[in-house]
C-alpha cells in the first residue's frame, strides 16, 4: 500500500511524445505507483495553444499556456518542448527550485548538459534523460550506472532512424537517395525540413551524449566530427552491396591514444562501410542499435525502436518512476560522473580503414603510380579490384575504375592520400571514398 504522498508532476510541451505520455499515465497511472510508491498527480501540462489539435485526449482542464506558473511546486517537470530556449530557461528553473526533470532533449543536452548538471548538484536534484538518445533503447542508464565499474572503449551505434530507413531503402530497393528520403517523408519517418537528420546533426547531438557519459568527460558538440549521407550515392550502395558491405549511417565515440602518446577520446558521425556480418548491418528501417565494447564485459548492443511518440514516451516514463522513487528514498540526486576530463582529439587522430574507388586512365603503369602514392603517404593498400575499361566518349583515352581497399590508418595519412590522388596525372577522378568500420 502506497503512504507517500502524491507526487506533483509538471508536463511541459504536448506534442506526439507529450500526447502519449499524458495517454500512458492515464492508463497505468495506478500502476505506475505502485511501482514509485508515490502517487504520480499529473498537475498540468504547458502548451502554446489550448486549442490545438492533438494526437491524444488531454483534459481541458489540465492545459495551460503558462509554464512557469506550473514548474514552481512541482515535484518532477518532464520537458518536451525541445529546443534550446525557452526549454534551457523552464528546466533551470525546475532544478532551482529543488524539482527533478525528465527530458527527451538532445539538443539541450548536447549543448547545455554540464551546466544543467551543476545547477542540478548545486540542489541535490537530479536530471534523468534516457529519452534524449535512442527513444526506447535503454543506454543511458546502463553506460552511467551498469557499466560504472568497467571501462567502455568503444560505442558505434545507429542514432538516427529516417537516415537508417532511407539508407536500408537504397539498399534493398535501389532507390537513389532523393526517393527514399521522399518514401521516409511520405511515411512520417522524416521531418519536411529533414536537415538535422540527413547531415548528421541529430546523430552528433547524440554521440556527444554518449561520449560524455561513456567517458566520463564533457565532450562539446562542437568537437564532433560530423558528416551527413546527402553525398552517397546509388552507385555506392550497389558496389557496396556488391563487396558484402552495407553503408550506415555511424555515430563512434572511442577512447584511443594519438601518435604523441596524448590519450584521449573521438567522437564522430559519418557513413561508412559496415560488413554484412557485424549486427549492426541487419538493422532495417527506421529501427536503432548501440554497439558498446568494454574490457571487461566485452562486446554488448542495444536494439530498438529509436523514435516515434509512444516509444519515446516509454522512456519517459521510465525516468518518471526512478525520479518519484528518489523522492521516496530521499537523499541528493546523482551526480554526472565527469571525472576524467580526457581531452576530445580530432579526426586527424583517429586510426580506421579507407575504400576508395577511382576513374584512371587504362594504361601500363597506372596501378604502380597510384600504389606509390600509397605508399608515399604511409598507407598499406590490402585489396584492389578493376572493373572492365571503357572506351571514352568520342573514341577518346579508355578509362578504368580501380576500387581500393587499405588496412588501418591514421586519418590523417588517408586524407593525405586522397588528396594526392585526386591531384594525380594519371587519375581522372575520386569518385567514391567511404570509412570502413566493424571489420576485424
Amino acid at each position: 500500500m502506497i503512504e507517500y504522498r502524491n507526487l506533483r508532476v509538471a508536463l511541459l510541451g504536448a506534442g506526439s511524445v507529450g500526447a502519449q505520455v499524458v495517454a500512458l499515465l492515464q492508463k497505468h497511472g495506478d500502476e505506475l505507483a505502485q511501482r514509485a510508491g508515490a502517487g504520480l498527480e499529473l498537475v498540468g501540462v504547458a502548451v502554446r495553444d489550448v486549442d490545438a489539435p492533438r494526437t491524444a485526449d488531454i483534459p481541458r482542464e489540465l492545459l495551460t499556456t503558462d509554464a512557469e506558473a506550473l514548474i514552481v511546486g512541482a515535484d518532477v517537470v518532464i520537458e518536451l518542448i525541445g529546443g534550446i530556449e525557452p526549454a534551457r530557461t523552464y528546466i533551470l528553473q525546475a532544478l532551482n527550485s529543488g524539482a527533478d526533470v525528465v527530458t527527451a532533449n538532445k539538443a539541450l543536452i548536447a549543448t547545455h548538459g554540464p551546466e544543467l548538471f551543476a545547477a542540478a548538484e548545486q540542489v541535490g536534484a537530479q536530471l534523468f534523460y534516457e529519452a534524449a538518445v535512442a527513444g526506447a533503447i535503454p543506454i543511458i542508464r546502463p553506460l552511467r550506472d551498469s557499466l560504472a565499474g568497467d571501462q567502455v572503449t568503444r560505442i558505434m551505434g545507429i542514432v538516427n532512424g529516417t537516415t537508417n530507413f532511407i539508407l536500408d531503402r537504397m539498399d534493398t530497393d535501389g532507390e537513389g537517395l532523393e526517393t527514399a528520403l521522399a518514401t521516409a517523408t511520405e511515411l512520417g519517418y522524416a521531418e519536411a525540413d529533414p536537415t538535422g537528420d540527413i547531415e548528421g546533426f541529430d546523430a552528433a547531438q547524440k554521440a556527444a551524449i554518449l561520449a560524455s557519459l561513456a567517458f566520463h568527460t564533457t565532450v562539446p558538440i562542437d568537437s564532433v566530427h560530423r558528416e551527413g549521407i546527402t553525398s552517397v550515392t546509388a552507385e555506392q550502395v550497389a558496389s557496396a552491396r556488391a563487396a558484402g558491405f552495407v553503408i550506415k549511417l555511424l555515430a563512434i565515440c572511442e577512447r584511443l591514444t594519438d601518435a604523441s602518446g596524448t590519450e584521449g577520446v573521438s567522437a564522430r558521425v559519418y557513413p561508412a562501410l559496415v560488413p554484412r556480418t557485424h549486427p549492426l548491418a541487419a538493422v532495417r528501417g527506421a529501427k536503432n542499435a548501440v554497439f558498446v565494447e568494454a574490457e571487461a564485459a566485452g562486446d554488448l548492443m542495444f536494439y530498438g525502436a529509436g523514435a516515434g511518440g509512444i516509444e519515446t514516451a516509454s522512456a519517459v516514463l521510465g525516468d518518471l518512476v526512478s525520479a518519484a522513487r528518489r523522492h521516496v528514498i530521499g537523499g541528493p540526486g546523482i551526480a554526472e560522473s565527469n571525472h576524467a576530463d580526457l581531452p576530445v582529439l580530432p579526426i586527424s587522430s583517429v586510426t580506421t580503414r579507407y575504400q576508395i574507388s577511382l576513374l584512371v586512365g587504362d594504361r601500363p603503369g597506372v596501378l604502380a603510380t597510384i600504389a606509390a602514392v600509397f605508399a608515399e603517404h604511409g598507407v598499406s593498400v590490402e585489396t584492389v579490384s578493376q572493373s572492365v575499361s571503357s572506351v571514352g566518349a568520342d573514341g577518346g583515352p579508355a578509362t578504368a575504375t580501380l576500387v581500393i581497399g587499405t588496412h588501418e590508418a591514421s586519418e590523417a595519412d588517408l586524407a593525405a592520400t586522397v588528396a594526392a590522388l585526386g591531384g594525380n596525372d594519371v587519375v581522372r577522378s575520386v569518385t567514391s571514398v567511404l570509412r570502413v568500420e566493424g571489420s576485424d
